[in-house]
């Protein structure tokens, strides 16, 4: 697995998620399935199917969540004249007056309405390395779309 880069918060967030599933959420599903064997016949038990299958997909996160944390790099904010992952950055796109503003973050903390792209993006690979005022192109399926640089925070 590839390195993952998260803030602390999210690297935070992600070692609860695995607690919890480690600690609570594995216990609940050992009971339910304990309880569907007990009702008898298993082949026919839907109860048994639905406790196996939520133990596969909580098993499968598990697993996810271990090898995530394993090969994560906490995103240290430091001031640069490049763009970096972890890096805020104000772009203008050509022949428009608007700003946008993105802070580039790893794949797990993508949320374009808050304004996160990953670094993985095609607008998020395009833009690392770049400096204030530097002007850049990338594809996208409808072309390809000119921005500069405004800042870099």
């Amino acid at each position: 697995m590839s390195k993952e880069y998260l803030s602390k918060e999210k690297y935070q967030q992600l070692q609860q998620e695995l607690q919890d599933l480690t600690t609570v959420k594995r216990k609940e599903v050992a009971d339910r399935l304990e309880y569907a064997r007990s009702l008898g016949d298993l082949s026919e038990n839907a109860e048994y199917h639905a406790a196996r299958d939520e133990q596969g997909e909580m098993e499968a996160r598990i697993e996810e969540l271990s090898n995530l944390l394993k090969n994560a790099e906490i995103i240290h904010h430091k001031k640069t004249d490049s763009v970096i992952v972890g890096s805020v950055v104000t772009l203008q796109k050509e022949k428009e007056t608007d700003f946008v503003k993105y802070q580039i973050v790893g794949s797990e903390e993508t949320d374009l309405s808050s304004g996160k792209i990953s670094y993985n993006s095609p607008l998020g690979n395009a833009i690392l390395g770049k400096k204030k005022d530097e002007k850049f192109s990338f594809d996208t399926p409808k072309g390809s779309v000119k921005y500069t640089v405004i800042n870099i925070q």
